[in-house]
């Protein structure tokens, strides 16, 4: 399994008008969903795309090609405990590792899925939890 970052969902949904970046992340997207392992979203990251969001519009256009493209993993307790251990894990190395994104790696790490995203801070918390990046 492929778990999707906020990073790369709203660089593939939410961008109105793509640079570089963003068309290099969302054709690496489009090839994962063709690939053979299953492409999944946790809710936080549902959330925090649809934060922030000022057009009504935008934001349903935004949930509705989620919805139809990606089944959206919620958290169980595992998860909610394997991100205060890994955020636990982080602090002690000296890495900053905010709330949602404890969460968002857990449940990857839960799931024995690879995390993709563009943010670098994952980066640091993979060298020493053994989190997968795709």
């Amino acid at each position: 399994m492929i778990v999707l970052d906020t990073s790369v969902l709203s660089a593939a949904l939410r961008r109105r008008r793509r640079g570089e970046v963003e068309e290099a992340i969302a054709t690496r997207l489009a090839s994962a969903l063709k690939g053979e392992e299953p492409v999944a979203v946790p809710g936080i990251v549902l959330q925090e795309v649809l934060s922030g969001i000022a057009e009504q519009k935008q934001g349903e256009k935004v949930l509705a090609a989620v919805r139809e493209s990606f089944p959206v993993i919620l958290a169980t307790e595992g998860d909610h405990l394997k991100a205060a251990d890994l955020c636990n894990m982080a602090a002690r190395k000296g890495v900053a590792l905010a709330t949602p994104d404890a969460l968002i790696a857990a449940q990857a790490f839960n799931r024995r899925a690879s995390l993709f995203t563009t943010d670098a801070d994952f980066g640091s918390l993979a060298a020493f939890v053994g989190l997968k990046l795709f």
